[in-house]
């Protein structure tokens, strides 16, 4: 009976001791879990303000980005005839290293060095298409705009707005000049000389104006492939006279087609450096 007891005694002493080792390990594994938890909370938290912290980088470096974009892009006035960007003004500086010396000494503003930078490149394109300039046929540049004075008789017959035959050789030549740059714009305006006209077809001189110059567009787009969306055609009777009509010799010099060239600066310079850069490459491969 007393051995019994002795064991008794043990068996429940040990059975004590492992339910206090029990506790205490599921104690820590509570505590084990409490700061997984923590600490996953933690890393969530970390987490999220990183991608925050990211975010603003990612936003702070597209303003940066942006900020850049707009200043190489941004447009500056020149005097009341156009606006040109900070790259336009680089490719307009390669550009003004090859005009005369002299002429460039004389340019006070932008203005001026874009008028002579436009012109430079203008007068190359028209001496490239072999225009040959004499009474009938003026070539003029004034500013940024290049204006190309048709005698009436290189076009169309008298009082009539239908082109002549003649007309072929002189608007070959002009639609070679509108097509070798495709930043150009290009207005037509018919002008007549002060008599009167009135037909079954021609009111008067607005009507003639006004078709002779559609007739010119026409032509240009339909058989020497101008893009039309480059053309204006425009009529201005013979309220925009070069002479007095006072005499023959004067009104034949009223009665004229101006082709007026339009370039979009922008677009112009960087089509130039273009060409430049293509001709620095070929130069480089030959």
């Amino acid at each position: 009976m007393k051995k019994i007891s002795i064991l008794l005694l043990v068996a429940l002493t040990f059975s004590c001791v492992s339910k206090k080792k029990y506790l205490a390990l599921e104690k820590e594994n509570g505590e084990i879990k409490s700061e997984l938890q923590k600490t996953r909370i933690a890393k969530e938290d970390l987490e999220a303000n990183f991608d925050k912290i990211q975010a603003r980088v990612d936003a702070y470096n597209s303003k940066i980005a942006t900020l850049k974009q707009e200043n190489d892009t941004k447009l500056d006035a020149v005097g009341n005839v156009a606006v040109i960007s900070n790259d336009t003004k680089v490719k307009m500086r390669e550009t003004l290293k090859n005009v005369d010396a002299s002429k460039l000494s004389g340019a006070k503003t932008l203005k001026d060095s874009m008028n002579l930078a436009v012109a430079y490149n203008l007068k190359k394109t028209i001496n490239e298409s072999n225009i040959n300039e004499d009474e009938d046929f003026a070539v003029n540049i004034n500013e940024t705009v290049v204006m190309i004075s048709i005698a009436d008789n290189m076009l169309f017959n008298s009082g009539s707005y239908r082109l002549s035959s003649k007309a072929d050789t002189v608007l070959q030549k002009l639609a070679d000049v509108i097509n070798s740059e495709p930043s150009l714009d290009v207005m037509v305006e018919g002008h007549t000389d002060s008599r009167t006209i009135n037909t079954a077809n021609i009111s008067d001189n607005w009507d003639l104006s006004v078709m002779r110059a559609t007739s010119v567009v026409r032509k240009l787009q339909e058989k020497y492939s101008v893009s039309p969306e480059k053309l204006i055609a425009a009529g201005r009777s013979s309220y925009q006279p070069i002479a007095e009509n006072n005499s023959r010799e004067n009104r034949s010099k009223n009665r004229r087609t101006r082709i007026i060239i339009l370039p979009n600066i922008d677009k112009f310079f960087a089509l130039m450096s273009e060409n430049d850069n293509t001709i620095a490459e070929n130069n480089i491969l030959d």
